[in-house]
């Protein structure tokens, strides 16, 4: 995966709902090979706006074989970039984009290919992504789908959804769960909780699926992967990707001012970067790594700096870090080293960071 920034030209605007538009990028031929992607990726878009840069990452909503590249992005409470996807983004503009990035992926299993696939809000973007990659590349898959959305309108690729349904009538199944909606069978209303996944257990086999994969808010994705572990799926089956972290701020709220840990231990950190390194001291208890690195002048990869997205990912090569938080990074990854520079601590005199491993 490059690190770097390409310009890439806006080919279609879907308005999917009243708050979500499904954006389609016109990749350039000599771009193409860079930018082909995984299911489930993500790809990080860089765009000024009034003299703020900003950096969002969004998950790429279609599968591979489909031969597009698209994003859905809805809009959020004073998210800058987001309103100004839904109100102002144009078929004529130009975005910077990052390639693809992410091990949010599919993982056949052969042996049961029977999957679950739990989402809510816009957390069905790389879900669905998924979902059609299974569905094509695996005659044998067998997919269960649970999506919490507001009400019926607010259901993103509703129609999409619908289609694959169709298609796949032997092999997708459809649980459209809805929070502000009444509706005639009460087990399909309300949020998805652990509670709520015990009430689908009337009409839900969990103890046959062989993993699960989880896109939404932190408290849907903790309470349902504990649900899930005690019916019988593995830990280590049940993956995940969070869009947001409520926790995030009452950690950066733990991290002590600069101004106190200026006169304490110190480590010199090393970074690896398109084959080229570079060093710098950082205090132990200090601001993460990545935030150092930018500060003395270095152009790294990052999108959400909230342990979330893991554009930042890189590999530990020497010594030894402590992250904040870790949401994005599976327990494989770690044992292999790899760290979210954004969420990462020095605890050792030297570490050496290389972001060219994949």
């Amino acid at each position: 995966m490059s690190s770097h920034f390409h310009s890439i030209p806006v080919n279609k605007i879907i308005k999917e709902t009243e708050d979500c538009v499904v954006v389609s990028l016109n990749i350039p031929n000599d771009l193409k090979p860079l930018f082909m992607f995984k299911e489930g990726q993500n790809i990080t878009v860089k765009k000024s706006i009034n003299g703020e840069e900003l950096r969002r990452s969004y998950s790429i909503c279609n599968a591979p074989h489909e031969n597009e590249l698209k994003v859905a992005i809805k809009k959020v409470e004073g998210g800058l970039f987001s309103t100004y996807a839904n109100e102002t983004l144009t078929k004529q503009d130009v975005l910077e984009i990052m390639p693809p990035s992410g091990k949010f992926n599919a993982k056949i299993n052969a042996e049961n290919p029977n999957y679950l696939a739990i989402a809510a809000g816009s957390g069905i973007t790389p879900i669905i992504s998924i979902i059609k990659h299974l569905l094509h590349v695996h005659a044998e898959s067998q997919i269960t789908l649970i999506y919490g959305s507001k009400n019926k309108s607010n259901i993103i690729f509703f129609e999409e959804l619908e289609a694959l349904k169709n298609k796949y009538m032997n092999r997708f199944s459809l649980i459209n769960i809805l929070s502000r909606e009444k509706l005639e069978a009460e087990i399909f209303q309300g949020r998805i909780t652990a509670e709520k996944l015990a009430d689908l257990s009337k009409v839900v086999d969990f103890k046959k699926f062989s993993s699960a994969y989880l896109c939404g808010p932190e408290e849907m994705i903790f309470s349902s992967s504990k649900f899930l572990e005690a019916a019988g799926i593995n830990q280590s089956n049940i993956h995940f990707e969070l869009f947001s972290t409520p926790g995030q701020q009452k950690i950066r709220e733990k991290i002590k001012p600069l101004t106190e840990v200026a006169s304490g231990p110190k480590s010199k950190i090393t970074i690896k970067l398109d084959e080229r390194t570079f060093s710098f001291d950082l205090a132990y208890n200090g601001e993460s790594i990545l935030d150092a690195a930018l500060k003395n002048g270095a152009d790294l990869p990052y999108a959400c700096k909230g342990g979330v997205c893991c554009t930042c990912r890189a590999k530990l090569m020497t010594g030894n870090v402590s992250m904040d938080v870790n949401y994005a990074l599976e327990a494989e990854e770690i044992e292999q080293g790899f760290v979210l520079t954004c969420q990462s601590h020095p605890t050792t005199e030297n570490v050496f960071i290389d972001f060219d491993v994949k």
